[in-house]
C-alpha cells in the first residue's frame, strides 16, 4: 500500500450533520471520545461504503439517539473542514441537514455521554467540537433562530386561527427569506416584526412571493413596516430573484399604500385558489 497513488489522493471524508430542534432549542452531545472529548458536538459521523446522505443520516440518529424513523429533513449548507485519525489531520466536508425528529425519545450509545436542548441564542461557538460545526453554527443559527413564541403571538395578530408549526418555520426560512425586527424590552431583545417570502422558478423567471407581513400592533406606526419589506426587496435581489409579487386585503389600507411606496404596482388578474385537502364527511 506503500506505493497506492489512490491512497495518496487528499480527498476529504463525507460526512452528514443533524441539526435538531425543539422549542428553538438546539439538540447538543457531550462527546465522550476523542477527538475533542468533552466537547458539545452535533449528532452525526461518516458515510460508510456506497450510502447516500440519506442513508447515513438515518444510520447515524440510530446508533447515537436511538431514533428508528425521521419524520423530515431538510437540505441546511454544506462545510469543508478538519477533524483528526490517528494524530493525523484529515480534511473533511460535511453536509447538514436539519432534522424532524418528533418528541422521540432519546437514546444514547457509548460515543457520548449526555445530551441538552440548548437555547440557539445561548450556544458558544468556540465550545463545539470540530471546525466544520462551528463554520456551520455561524451560518445556521442568524438562519433560523427565531424566538418561537413570539412568531407564535405575532402571527394570532394577523390571523388569529393560525397555528405556526416549527418545523414549517424553519424550513420556510431555509427555502425563503426572512426578515425580523427586534426592539430591547427589558434588557433582552424582543422580536415586533416579520415578514418572509418563498421562491419559485417559472419557466421564464426567478419569482419571490410575499407570504405575510407582521409589525407587532403596539408597535406599529413607526415606520418598521417598511424597514420589513425593504429588507425582504435587498435579500430577494441578492438572491436573483427577477419579480416579487404579493396578495394583500383591500381592507387593509396601510398596507397597501406601504407596497406601492416601494415599488408594487396593482397587476390587474383574477387571484384564484383551488384548495386540495380532502374534505372528510361524517
Amino acid at each position: 500500500m506503500e506505493n497506492c497513488k489512490l491512497c495518496a489522493f487528499n480527498n476529504p471524508k463525507p460526512s452528514v450533520t443533524a441539526v435538531i430542534v425543539r422549542d428553538g432549542k438546539m439538540l447538543l452531545l457531550r462527546r465522550n471520545e476523542e477527538p475533542f472529548k468533552g466537547m458539545w458536538d452535533l449528532p452525526g459521523g461518516y458515510l460508510h461504503g456506497v450510502e447516500t446522505h440519506e442513508q447515513a443520516l438515518k444510520r447515524e440518529l440510530l446508533e447515537e439517539l436511538g431514533i428508528v424513523e425521521l419524520k423530515g429533513f431538510e437540505y441546511i449548507t454544506q462545510v469543508a473542514g478538519t477533524s483528526t485519525f490517528e494524530e493525523k489531520t484529515i480534511p473533511i466536508i460535511s453536509t447538514f441537514y436539519l432534522v424532524n425528529i418528533g418528541d422521540d425519545e432519546i437514546t444514547l450509545n457509548k460515543e457520548n455521554g449526555d445530551y441538552h436542548f440548548i437555547p440557539m441564542q445561548d450556544i458558544k461557538i468556540d465550545e463545539i467540537a470540530f471546525d466544520s460545526n462551528q463554520e456551520a453554527l455561524k451560518k445556521i443559527i442568524p438562519k433560523i433562530g427565531y424566538d418561537l413564541v413570539r412568531v407564535r403571538e405575532l402571527t394570532k395578530q394577523l390571523d388569529d386561527t393560525a397555528e405556526v408549526k416549527e418545523w414549517s418555520l424553519y424550513v420556510a426560512a431555509l427555502r425563503g427569506g426572512v426578515a425580523a425586527i427586534h426592539e430591547t424590552d427589558g434588557g433582552r431583545k424582543k422580536l415586533v416584526g416579520l415578514g418572509w417570502y418563498f421562491t419559485r422558478q417559472t419557466l421564464l423567471r426567478k419569482q419571490a412571493v410575499v407570504e405575510d407581513m407582521i409589525v407587532d400592533v403596539e408597535y406599529r406606526g413607526r415606520g418598521l413596516g417598511r424597514m420589513l419589506m425593504e429588507e425582504l426587496i435587498s435579500r430577494a435581489r441578492e438572491d436573483g430573484v427577477e419579480v416579487m409579487e404579493l396578495t394583500t386585503n383591500p381592507k387593509r389600507e396601510a398596507a397597501n399604500i406601504l407596497y406601492q411606496k416601494v415599488g408594487f404596482v396593482i397587476h390587474p388578474t383574477n387571484h384564484m385558489l383551488l384548495k386540495l385537502c380532502l374534505i372528510i364527511k361524517s
